[in-house]
């Protein structure tokens, strides 16, 4: 698995879920798993099959995220350069053709979520606006068309 950059939040974010599914959900699931084998006939059994399935994605998911942290770097904000957009600034830009200001912060991809203004540096506009200044307007192609930014605030 290639490198991961996470924040120190994103970090514990995923510690926590990885305790949660390795202690509580795995108990869960072995109680659905035992009631299920109760109905009888394993051969016809929906609860059964659900639940093993559902035991899968849960293991499937453990061994993910022990993947990712084993290959985190973690985001030191202490350190970020606010010269130049980098991931874990915070940034303020005037999104030229809607006339309108947005603020997000530029995350790795195992923390983006838009609904909390945390985009991806893989995202069309994250990678777009990576490296550049205070000021400088970056015209960047996004899915539905070109569209230019212009930088206002980049923080920590």
């Amino acid at each position: 698995m290639a490198e991961v950059r996470l924040t120190k939040e994103g970090v514990e974010k995923y510690e926590q879920r990885l305790e949660y599914l390795k202690t509580t959900g795995r108990t869960e699931i072995a109680e659905q798993i035992q009631i299920a084998r109760s109905f009888g006939d394993l051969s016809e059994n929906a609860e059964y099959d659900a639940a093993k399935l559902e035991q899968a994605r849960m293991e499937y998911e453990i061994v993910e995220i022990e993947a990712m942290l084993r290959n985190v770097v973690i985001i030191d904000e202490d350190t970020i350069n606010t010269e130049v957009v980098n991931v874990g600034n915070t940034i303020k830009v005037l999104n030229k053709a809607l006339n309108r200001e947005m603020s997000f912060q530029i995350v790795g991809s195992a923390e983006a979520n838009p609904r909390e203004n945390r985009i991806s540096n893989e995202s069309p506009v994250g990678a777009g606006l990576l490296g550049h200044k205070l000021g400088e307007v970056v015209t960047i192609n996004t899915p539905g068309g070109a569209s230019e930014f212009e930088i206002l605030e980049i923080s920590k």
